[in-house]
Parts: structure tokens; sequence; C-alpha cells
């Protein structure tokens, strides 16, 4: 596998954790740089290890992962962006939490990464080193996402309160196309 390869393949798998990150900080829910660090570092972070794990479980488990792991993750992302759709400002709901701690970031980061755990068996399959695709995958992925933190926080602004409802659409769209593109 080329590094042009390697580099499409993490933009590709760096696309929804951007556009989670994105629509989050223009919903107003990254309110200060340490969360905005810990969304970045834990997306990023993720995506480096699923495919290793992938890789660690080897090839014997993979239809047994492929059969669910697309319901898995847009159930998680839609559980998320039901919450940011029906508790908006004019509704606060202090059990929503930040975001960016606790299980709502280990629910989000994984949510996010799924698709590179199945990447680390294909790699497994392919008896392909893990390890730089790995890399390659988490920095383009911590890249990415505070690139859309930033662009997220100049959306919010235009969109006011109603930017966390539209972050909320936007990520009930990305597990929309999670259930399509693993049954169509």
């Amino acid at each position: 596998m080329s590094t042009l390869e390697i580099l499409i393949l993490a933009v590709s798998l760096s696309l929804d954790a951007s556009a989670v990150s994105l629509a989050l900080s223009a919903a107003g829910q990254l309110n200060n740089r340490r969360a905005k660090f810990r969304i970045s570092f834990h997306f990023g972070l993720f995506q480096f290890l699923m495919p290793i794990a992938g890789w660690a479980i080897g090839t014997r488990l993979a239809p047994y992962i492929a059969a669910f792991d697309h319901w898995v993750a847009s159930g998680l992302l839609a559980i998320v962006a039901l919450r940011m759709i029906f508790v908006t400002p004019d509704k606060p709901d202090t059990s929503a939490g930040d975001p960016s701690r606790g299980w709502s970031l280990v629910t989000l980061s994984t949510a996010t990464s799924i698709d590179a755990l199945a990447v680390g068996l294909s790699l497994a399959a392919l008896r392909i080193s893990v390890w730089y695709p790995s890399v390659l995958i988490g920095l383009i992925t911590l890249a990415m996402s505070v690139g859309s933190i930033h662009l997220g926080e100049r959306a919010g602004h235009w969109l006011g309160t109603k930017g966390q409802i539209a972050g909320g659409i936007v990520l009930l769209i990305i597990a929309f196309k999670i259930i399509a593109e693993h049954t169509l």
C-alpha cells in the first residue's frame, strides 16, 4: 500500500470525526480550549488505536464485527444527535454534560472510528504492517478535527442558537449515511 493510498484512506476515515467536530463546535458544545483539545486528541487517538485493534483481532472475527458495526456506530451518533436537537439553550439539560468528557467522549470517539477497526482487519488480511497507516490515520484525524472545530466556531456565530440543532441534524445525516452504506 503506497503512502498516497494510505493518505487517501486516512482522509476518508477522518471525515466522520471532522463532521462531528464541526457539528459540536457550531453547536457551542466546545466552549474552551480543553474541550477542543480533548475532542481532537481523542478522535485522533481512537482513529490510531482502532486499526491496531482490528489488526490484533485478525480476520477470524471479521464476519461477526462486520454484521453489526454500522448499527453500533450509527446508533451512538443518533443518540448524541437527538440530544443535541432536543436539548437546546432554551431548554437546558444538565444531564447532557460536556461532550468532551466521560462516556460522551468515549461514545463519540468510538462511533467515529469503528470503520478504522475494519481497516485494521483488512490490513491484517492483506499482511500489511498496521503501524505506519495507523499513525497517519491518527494524525490526519487530529488535524482535520482541529480544523473542523475552528470552522464550526465560525459557523456557530452565523447560526446563533440554531447551531446546536443544525449540528444534531448533521450527526443524524452521518448516522443514516453509515446505515445506507452498509445496507444498500
